[in-house]
């Protein structure tokens, strides 16, 4: 196995925002604690520390032994659990949707960055434990964005009848048997598709609900590994979380803090745009089918589109009675997690990362400590076969994340027995137009706008000839270009990240039982660069 790396921002992939974080810009440091050095992890650790109630430890371990309930655990996941209890344990996080057999390959890297990040922790600090947690997002209801999952090209898509507007980890699996079927056509014989069509079955046919099939795919993937799964949609977990929810619904705490760091983001000069917006409360109401927005509206609360109203006393007695009914968004869900675990790291994409950063200032106000944002490893993998179809193009690492066409228009060049770069040409020209200019402005200066319109005439010209002639090299060189077209293609399904369109099956079908022990050894997290992995 060869591994190759080469900056993010060489990708072409990565927000600007994202590659100023990654090289600690200056301007963004007020929007950040620490950043995600081995060595920065200590006064993280001494913060936590002081700002974690120890009760808060016993209410995480009981509600975690009720949701693995009926699931049978890994000795090292176990041992995690009991030591959640103790004062010197930690956690990292990663968090991912929950997506029809995992989605897109990138689940896996977030969940391997976050185990391998625990490794390295517990080699530099061997007084304390660290524990990697998966955070189900069970209470998301955009049911389009994890419906499917993508497979040779083919977009695998479950539409079950009757679904409504509620928690997605609630949704019944039932109608998964027909995408079972569809998936195990295309999968084939032999041991790997055997292999990936038991492990779908045991998941989704076996499992009454999203969240129970997703923490058995999770578990059956990484439990092994130690991996702890967390299902925020527990009502002791948001019993902890009380205090925090009446500060948002009641004091609009959070609007206000993130508002006022969304205007400072604003005013930098690199205009990153804004990830999300807070809004007045910032929580949903969940019950069976429904998650609906909380609204103020004179005086009172009413849930969106609903008939439900509440006064701000009966609003208080329900937050206090029922915490499970009160489901956050995406600006108070970072909250909850680092509220109710004992938590150091953050471990997500891009996107995630661009709106934690948004989050400090509220953190603060709420007493919270904010914990360090790492980028989630990124990776493509390339096959034997593909490198060696690489090599015999002439196509660099860096050179296969151009885009398809200056990929092409680069390689046709060089391949080409004829110049047609006529940069020495044009330069000829502007030498010539130089002259011009002084004749022009030594007799008569109502010339200049003449020469100058000529000038870009002649230039029009070569680059339309230059353009012709390209176009006539890639015709006579059409094996070149097709085949440079058909292996980008593969490398870059629906020209983009590999690991944003590929499903790990495909994948697995071809490496089996090697793949994941190949990636765990590829994806370091705290290396900061986008990795090329021979297989």
């Amino acid at each position: 196995m060869d591994i190759d790396c080469i900056p993010f921002k060489k990708t072409g992939y990565f927000s600007q925002l994202i590659c100023d974080y990654l090289e600690e810009k200056e301007t963004l440091k007020p929007f950040y604690n620490r950043f995600p050095r081995l060595e920065n992890f200590e006064s993280q650790i001494e913060e936590k520390s002081q700002n974690f109630p120890e009760a808060n430890r016993n209410v995480l371990y009981d509600s975690l032994v009720r949701q693995y309930s009926n699931f049978e655990l890994s000795k090292k996941t176990k041992n995690n659990l009991v030591m959640l209890k103790e004062p010197t344990t930690f956690t990292i996080v990663t968090g991912h949707q929950l997506n029809l057999f995992t989605g897109p390959l990138y689940f896996l890297y977030k969940i391997i960055s976050t185990i391998n990040l625990t490794v390295a922790l517990k080699k530099r600090y061997p007084k304390y434990n660290f524990v990697p947690i998966y955070w189900m997002a069970t209470e998301d209801h955009d049911f389009d964005e994890i419906n499917y999952f993508n497979f040779k090209g083919k977009k695998l898509q479950w539409n079950p009848d009757g679904f409504r507007d509620g928690a997605v980890g609630d949704l019944n699996t039932d109608g998964l048997h027909e995408v079972f079927e569809t998936f195990g056509e295309a999968l084939g014989i032999g041991r790997n598709a055997a292999a990936i069509k038991d492990l779908f079955r045991k998941a989704y046919l076996e499992h009454d609900n999203l969240a129970k099939a997703t923490r058995y795919l999770a578990n059956e993937l990484f439990g092994h590994h130690g991996l702890v799964i967390v299902d925020g949609n527990d009502s002791s977990l948001k019993r902890v979380f009380v205090p925090y929810i009446k500060k948002d619904i009641f004091e609009q705490l959070p609007f206000h803090e993130v508002s006022e760091t969304i205007e400072h983001l604003k005013q930098l000069p690199e205009n990153y745009g804004i990830q999300v917006n807070p809004r007045e409360i910032n929580y949903f109401y969940l019950k069976e089918g429904l998650r609906e927005r909380i609204i103020k509206k004179d005086g009172n609360f009413y849930v969106n589109d609903t008939e439900i109203k509440f006064t701000k006393e009966e609003l208080r007695a329900e937050i206090e009675t029922h915490p499970e009914a009160f489901s956050p968004n995406v600006i108070a869900r970072p909250l909850y997690q680092e509220a109710i675990l004992p938590n150091l790291c953050y471990i997500g994409g891009g996107g995630e990362l661009a709106y934690w950063l948004q989050l400090k200032s509220y953190f603060e106000a709420m007493q919270v400590p904010f914990p360090m944002l790492l980028l989630r490893n990124s990776a493509l993998v390339v096959t034997k076969k593909q490198s060696k179809k690489l090599s015999k193009l002439g196509i660099s690492v860096a050179e296969v994340f151009l885009r398809q066409n200056d990929l092409i228009n680069k390689k046709i060049r060089e391949v080409s027995n004829i110049d047609i770069d006529f940069a020495p040409q044009k330069m000829h020209l502007e030498n010539q137009f130089k002259a011009l200019y002084e004749i022009a402005d030594q007799t008569d200066k109502s010339f200049l706008g003449a020469v100058k319109a000529q000038e870009i005439k002649q230039k029009k010209g070569l680059e339309n000839l230059e353009k012709r002639l390209l176009k006539a090299q890639k015709r006579k060189l059409e094996d070149h270009v097709v085949r440079m077209r058909e292996l980008q293609d593969q490398l870059f399904p629906g020209k983009s990240l590999q690991e944003r369109n590929l499903n790990f099956s495909e994948l697995y079908l071809e490496l089996g039982e090697t793949l994941i022990p190949t990636l765990f050894e590829s994806l370091k997290p705290l290396e900061l660069g986008f990795r090329i992995i021979e297989v």
